[in-house]
């Protein structure tokens, strides 16, 4: 488990982290979101001690990292798939992890072979691909069979193949009871991967909720129905408070009311319901529109290209 409590770090005048308090819980995949710059790589440098904070405290499994005799075995990390030198073979850096913590060679065997490893093990680092780095890097962040692993945009350069299998062993990690702390810029990979979800921005924490509620509360609380008695159930339900639009004589959206309060007056009215479905709006729009004063980096709108055809005629 990860636990920061009023995690704060400053660089001169400008602070970087906020006052910043969240737990990664075992058994959970925690997605750690935020805008460029929001302070995500700066706090999980901290939880590994390679930054010390200004204020406030974090602990991996109850203790500060450097606290612990042997971290690898603690919490397994990827924060730079790159930091490996590049004269090394797959093989040779990872035994060289091992010899550190007391780890057996057939770890090293083992996690060669579960990130796909195996045909290149002896091969130099250094002509490795992206997508090969970052199988290096899970599986050093894997070798000391750690109940915390924390991973940073693990999925860069990787195939779609590559992409199943990082979503497939982060969920069987989380399910074999261990604390998962993902951070990625790809929502739609987070959407499938991740329970909960930590977001930050300018360094202060922004939400700290279930995927789910978060996804359901941007919304807006409507609740699709679906009945071959919608119209007659719209003008039961007509009253202040609540709003009710419909795409088709079968079909209500209703804002004011929650599912459950909307099943239980049909059933008192004996309406059969085909479907009551909260609605929800994609992770990705949900973000945006919680970080959209949090952003300190924003693109230019991109011009239409001349056409160049039409002038010339």
């Amino acid at each position: 488990m990860i636990e920061a409590s009023e995690l704060t770090k400053r660089y001169g005048d400008k602070t970087v982290v906020d006052r910043l308090s969240f737990t990664a819980k075992p058994g959970e995949v925690t997605g750690f979101l935020g805008p460029n710059g929001a302070g995500k790589s700066t706090t999980m440098r901290m939880i590994v001690g390679l930054d010390a904070p200004s204020a406030g405290s974090v602990t991996v499994n109850g203790r500060a990292y450097a606290r612990h005799a042997a971290p690898l075995r603690e919490i397994g990390t990827l924060l730079d798939a790159k930091s490996v030198h590049p004269g090394r073979s797959a093989f040779g850096h990872l035994t060289a992890l091992a010899h550190t913590h007391g780890i057996p060679r057939r770890r090293v065997d083992e996690v060669i072979e579960l990130a796909g490893l195996s045909s290149v093990a002896h091969k130099r680092v250094g002509a490795f691909s992206l997508g090969m780095g970052q199988r290096l890097g899970i599986a050093a962040a894997l070798l000391g069979d750690p109940a915390v692993i924390m991973l940073d945009e693990p999925v860069n350069g990787l195939d779609p193949e590559g992409v199943l299998w990082v979503r497939n062993l982060l969920s069987g990690l989380a399910a074999e009871g261990r604390a998962v702390l993902l951070s990625s810029h790809l929502m739609s990979e987070m959407a499938l991967i991740a329970d909960h979800l930590v977001i930050i921005g300018r360094g202060q924490l922004l939400a700290d909720t279930s995927l789910t509620d978060f996804t359901r509360q941007a919304g807006g609380g409507g609740v699709k129905v679906v009945s071959d008695d919608a119209m007659k159930l719209r003008d039961l339900l007509a009253a202040p408070g609540i709003t009710i639009s419909s795409s088709s004589d079968e079909e209500l959206v209703i804002h004011g009311w929650t599912a459950r309060d909307i099943g239980l007056f049909a059933a008192q009215c004996g309406f059969a319901l085909r479907e009551l479905t909260p609605q929800s709006v994609s992770l990705e729009t949900a973000f945006m529109e919680l970080t959209r004063d949090a952003v300190e980096y924003h693109s230019s709108p991109v011009d239409a290209p001349a056409d160049t055809d039409r002038k010339a005629a």
